[in-house]
């Protein structure tokens, strides 16, 4: 698979497969291109539709790790625009899930007129609560976040990877073991990386982006996921004009891995409805 070279001369990585409409799957916080797993392995070749799946590896993640400048979230939207701008992508489906929603929503700002539409999964405008956003994490639970990675990044992130799930989700699901497996294999990123990208998420605040967006915008989320509170997202139902919101229940945080057929049939659905295609 290639690397592309953003603005600032840094060689990233992106998975490519699949032709047809473009979809550009964006990870989350320590994670890499690997949790689209389930959709590269679906929806590429999907009949009677074509897609065209792309999922970058974000700075500092994966495989994108030589890197000279911040990890701050204009950073990662100017890497994604600069990905759309070397793909010359149009019309295209943007989902961004977890951090990667937030990645989403700062970039589709930028270039709505390149998007057919937008999905935004256990994501949050706001990841720490305040005294007027009370949908967030504690102050207590950010800086446990922070303090886990400084001591031990592996045993810190083994520990945000068993909050992914909601009780007995994991445990029930019979690819259980496949996916305990596909999040352990995914690469390290360095601890510096990783802190410089958790107080980016803990000082941002995108609640002022929401009302600016005008492409159709699909809300996902679990009503049991404990890292991007559920309330985030109706909260981003309600300030996105015309916004749709996808609920899973008894879900945590990645409905696109335990319910990954339904998950990907609605990306299917949505993207006919938003890209032009017909039944």
């Amino acid at each position: 698979m290639p690397w592309y070279e953003n603005r600032r001369g840094e060689r990233l990585w992106y998975e490519d497969a699949g032709t047809g409409i473009p979809i550009v799957l964006i990870h989350g916080w320590c994670m890499s291109s690997a949790v689209w797993k389930y959709q590269f392995d679906s929806l590429v070749g999907w009949t009677p539709d074509s897609y065209r799946l792309i999922a970058p590896d974000l700075r500092g993640h994966g495989r994108s790790r030589e890197i000279t400048s911040r990890m701050t979230f204009d950073c990662f939207a100017d890497d994604l625009a600069d990905l759309f701008g070397s793909l010359r992508l149009s019309n295209a489906l943007l989902l961004g899930w977890s951090m990667g929603g937030q990645i989403a929503l700062q970039a589709s700002v930028k270039m709505q007129e390149k998007l057919a539409g937008m999905i935004l999964i256990s994501s949050t405008p706001k990841f720490a609560a305040s005294y007027d956003f009370l949908f967030g994490l504690t102050l207590s639970e950010t800086n446990g976040m922070r303090l886990k990675m400084q001591r031990n990044i592996q045993r810190a992130r083994e520990g945000f990877c068993a909050r992914l799930f909601a009780e007995d989700e994991l445990e029930n699901n019979p690819l259980s073991a496949e996916i305990r497996e596909l999040l352990a294999e995914i690469p390290l990123p360095k601890t510096t990386s990783a802190l410089e990208a958790i107080d980016e998420l803990v000082n941002s605040d995108m609640r002022v982006l929401l009302p600016e967006i005008t492409i159709p915008t699909m809300i996902v989320n679990g009503t049991d996921d404990k890292i991007c509170i559920p309330q985030a997202s109706s909260y981003m139902k309600e300030m996105i004009h015309g916004a749709e919101q996808l609920i899973f229940e008894r879900c945590g945080h990645v409905p696109f891995i335990t319910n990954k057929d339904k998950f990907n049939s609605e990306i299917v659905r949505f993207a006919r409805s938003v890209c032009g295609q017909n039944d």
